[in-house]
């Protein structure tokens, strides 16, 4: 017996006519006995008729006979059919279409097999270390498509059954998986490409590979699969491949790569950055709160760093939001390769890292995934008596556990000892600037000894859950601690250009708990012929706190032009007296809901809303506070030219129950919730198949109970508050081996209204008017294949200490180059930081490290 399978899978309607002839027609050149019934020539009329009957005319015509199952082919189904002079086959494609799958023959009689039905396959491709893999060819079942740019890819109308899918690109191992297809159900599969980001980069044909610094996509943002043209809200990513080629090793040093972004380490020894005018902690991980309050952060385990711009309350509430926007790191996940990557940085001031990125199926079948990431890092600093030891572990979990539900883990254990920033606080009329006190900038005023050990655990658990085809289920839950064992702050009072008092205070014991668990649903669904993106979610959220606080101490009084030894920690301790510090717990219960409405092709609006009960509990003579606040977002998004080009508007609102803040004098000031709304509106693109992605906006933000710091530093809460300004981002990749990021971000945050009217019309506090960075790079594509040279440069305004307008941080631009050559199994990065010396200053008035140079050694196996 011979067969006929009819194995090229049916397209849309003008392929499925033609499927079946082109299955037979090939198979008809396997045999001469096949041709010759399938090939007779037949003509036939038959009009609403039952295929039974239909078939039965045609063994009348030709002398064949079919065998089928009625039941399984359906032959009480009415057709019409007027074909002259036509061959068997195409009668046959007529009259059954997607009823039958394959055609057995033996002699002159014709087994029909009936389908199964018809389901449908999406995938995507990763490079072995995680990245979207774009414009890789994918086969199946002879029936071959391109993945797009970040790597997804589909079948539609495939026989239900097993097949296996195959994944190829010129340089890289074919990839093969077993797949299988149900009837009237899409199917997913995940595929590797066994090779890193940058073996992947080696080989890519230079016209296909996309603009590598502009891989936009995530989950986190609008918590619901959303493109950026799709996504009405501004926000900008640090790409792992840009940190790596720019020898990065710490959190503030890639946030400048986002643009308007001016990163600070606090004198408390957490992580801030100012945008938008306004400062925001670096207090979301993977979409979740977390917090950098007094505890450092390390590089080694972050993939990415995504900046959303604006008021975030509605879906990121007002614990990890602040009205600039948010800051969201996301981690690195468990792949399905196996693969080993080992990092050693060298540099000036004794640098010296090391870190270690393990991962490993831990099942030959690959539902389960295990990564691990550790960094040492010991560093002295251009100061004379600083540096900043670092010690991370951070393992990862995977679980497939079946087809729809995926469990995930991970937790991050990170280690610091190190000396802290200054905060100098200035009383003197003629100190405008840092650069008027005449302190050596090499030149510590405090010993090392009066340092920080603490250390910050960080879990996060996950579980998703495919309800059906359109719907999923996500939960999860975050705890972080932050343990301090102690922290000496170091408080400079400058009263002239040479003369300052050194003061301190310390925090011991200090215990910040935050816990939270979030229920997400997201479905798509369709009214009529309008699509919905829904998400539906709840979050409950707890701190607790507690810690010892030794009050401010004024020490000695310093002539910065004479001789002095550094401040030794047994004279801080000496008289130090510490009491336990009121610290009210909190509680909040939030529920939001978004709907992404695609009320025509191109137009597509996004109503949200956020409302959050948030509960602060009495502490001492502290009265407790409950307050319901509700946080509205609108967009709204046009595609100019689709996929290519879209205008979107924005109102957001955001609201912050600010924690008490310690005054200069030790007093507790307690700050009332903080309202600000913003209104935006810009322009999107991504043209030149994303060779050219560009981002240009407009925005307006007001405050009506801002809180400012005065000329004392004392934080008060008495105003009005505007900032508006203008960002423009352009990621370019114009040629082949050249990739480009640069970024313009205006500012103009003003008081508009204050209790103290000297200052109604000044500039807020930490606000910087200009920010600039560029970065570029160039990586030869035919000679010394692998070498790359990059360059970039950072400018930031001048920004004022306090509402006052009276001591502001000049403007700098810092310029860095690197030179780096990459192999599929090794890696060399050379860095030069600040070439040209420039010497600058942070916001807290602290002198920056003058130029310096890394080098980074990288082994991958």
């Amino acid at each position: 017996m011979n067969f006929l399978l009819l194995s090229t899978p049916l397209f849309p309607r003008t392929w499925k006519k033609n499927s079946l002839l082109l299955a037979l027609s090939f198979s008809c050149l396997l045999t001469q006995a096949q041709q010759g019934i399938l090939q007779t020539k037949v003509s036939i009329q038959i009009k609403n008729q039952t295929i039974a009957q239909a078939l039965e005319k045609i063994e009348e015509k030709t002398g064949c006979s079919f065998i089928y199952s009625p039941n399984l082919i359906d032959a009480q189904k009415k057709v019409s059919v007027n074909l002259q002079n036509a061959r068997l086959e195409t009668i046959l494609q007529e009259i059954l279409g997607d009823a039958v799958k394959r055609v057995e023959t033996n002699g002159n009689r014709i087994n029909l097999q009936p389908s199964s039905g018809k389901g449908n396959l999406n995938g995507q491709v990763h490079s072995s270390d995680g990245h979207p893999a774009g414009y890789v060819s994918i086969s199946l079942a002879g029936r071959q498509v391109q993945a797009d740019e970040n790597g997804k890819f589909s079948f539609s109308n495939m026989e239900a059954g097993n097949y296996t899918v195959e994944a190829k690109y010129v340089g890289l191992l074919t990839q093969k998986q077993q797949v299988h297809i149900e009837a009237n159900k899409t199917s997913t599969v995940n595929l590797v490409l066994y090779e890193d980001a940058t073996a992947l980069q080696e080989v890519v044909v230079n016209g296909e590979r996309k603009n590598r610094f502009a891989n936009k996509e995530t989950p986190f943002v609008a918590r619901m699969p959303l493109r950026n043209l799709e996504n009405p809200q501004v926000y900008q990513v640090v790409t792992q491949q840009l940190m790596k080629e720019q020898v990065s090793y710490t959190i503030a040093e890639a946030m400048r790569n986002a643009g308007g972004t001016v990163p600070v380490i606090n004198p408390s020894g957490g992580l801030s950055a100012h945008l938008r005018g306004f400062s925001t902690g670096i207090n979301a991980r993977n979409g979740m709160e977390s917090t950098s309050d007094r505890s450092a952060m390390d590089l080694a385990n972050v993939e990415r760093i995504e900046v959303l711009k604006g008021p975030s309350g509605t879906l990121f509430g007002a614990s990890v939001s602040s009205f600039g926007g948010v800051v969201n790191l996301v981690t690195k996940k468990p792949i399905e390769a196996k693969r080993t990557e080992v990092n050693y940085t060298t540099g000036s001031y004794d640098l010296n890292r090391l870190s270690v990125d393990l991962n490993t199926p831990l099942k030959a079948d690959k539902s389960v995934l295990f990564r691990l990431n550790t960094a040492i890092h010991k560093e002295r600093s251009y100061l004379s008596d600083a540096f900043n030891n670092t010690f991370l572990i951070a393992p990862s979990l995977s679980y497939q556990v079946n087809e729809k539900l995926t469990l995930n883990l991970d937790a991050e254990y990170l280690k610091v000892h190190n000396t802290q920033p200054n905060n100098f606080v200035i009383r003197a009329k003629d100190v405008l600037q840092p650069k008027d006190l005449k302190l050596d900038y090499r030149k510590s005023l405090y010993y090392s000894d009066a340092d920080v050990q603490n250390s910050a655990s960080r879990i996060f658990a996950e579980a998703k859950y495919k309800i059906s085809d359109k719907f999923q289920s996500t939960t999860v839950f975050s705890y972080v601690s932050e343990n301090v064992d102690h922290s000496y702050q170091r408080v400079v009072l400058v009263s002239s250009p040479t003369e300052v008092t050194r003061a301190a205070s310390i925090y011991k014991d200090v215990y910040n708990g935050y816990a939270n668990i979030q229920q997400n649903i997201n479905g798509e669904f369709n009214t009529g012929s309008i699509k919905h993106k829904l998400l539906v979610g709840a979050n409950y959220r707890t701190l607790s706190s507690s810690f010892l606080f030794g009050d401010i101490q004024l020490f000695d009084k310093v002539d910065v032009t004479q001789k002095f030894t550094p401040l030794l920690r047994q004279e801080i301790d000496k008289n130090a007296e510490f009491a336990p510090y009121p610290t009210p717990s909190q509680q909040t219960l939030s529920a939001y809901v978004s709907d992404m409405i695609t009320i025509v092709p191109r137009l597509s609006t996004m109503l949200s809303l956020r409302v959050d009960h948030f509960n602060r509990n009495k502490v001492e003579d502290e009265e407790g506070f409950k307050q319901t606040s509700l946080a509205p977002k609108l967009g709204l998004v046009y595609q100019i030219l689709p996929e290519r080009i879209s205008a979107f508007a924005n109102y957001m609102s955001g609201f912050q129950n600010v924690a008490p803040v310690i005054q200069p004098d030790g007093n507790r000031f307690v700050i009332d919730p903080i309202f600000a709304n913003q209104a935006e509106g810009g322009i999107k693109s991504e043209l030149f198949h994303k060779k050219l992605s560009l981002t240009a906006s407009y925005y307006y933000i007001k405050i009506d109970n801002a809180t400012r710091v005065n000329a004392d530093m004392f934080t008060e809460q008495d105003g009005k508050q505007v900032s508006k300004g203008a960002e423009l981002e352009v990621i370019a990749n114009p040629i082949a081996g050249l990739n480009i990021i640069g970024s313009y971000a205006y500012n103009d945050n003003r008081i508009i209204k204050a209790s103290d009217v000297a200052v109604e019309g000044n500039k807020a506090e930490f606000a910087p008017e200009n920010v600039a960075s560029f970065w570029a790079s160039y990586t030869f594509q035919e000679k010394v294949k692998g070498l790359g040279i990059g360059a970039g440069v950072n400018y930031v305004d001048k920004m004022y200490r306090a509402s006052t307008n009276t001591f502001f941080i000049p403007s700098y631009t810092l310029a860095n180059a690197t030179v780096f050559y990459n192999k599929q199994a090794w890696g060399i990065q050379l860095k030069a930081n600040n070439i040209f010396n420039k010497k600058y200053w942070d916001s807290w008035g602290n002198l920056q490290a003058p130029s310096s140079v890394a080098a980074n050694l990288s082994y991958r196996f």
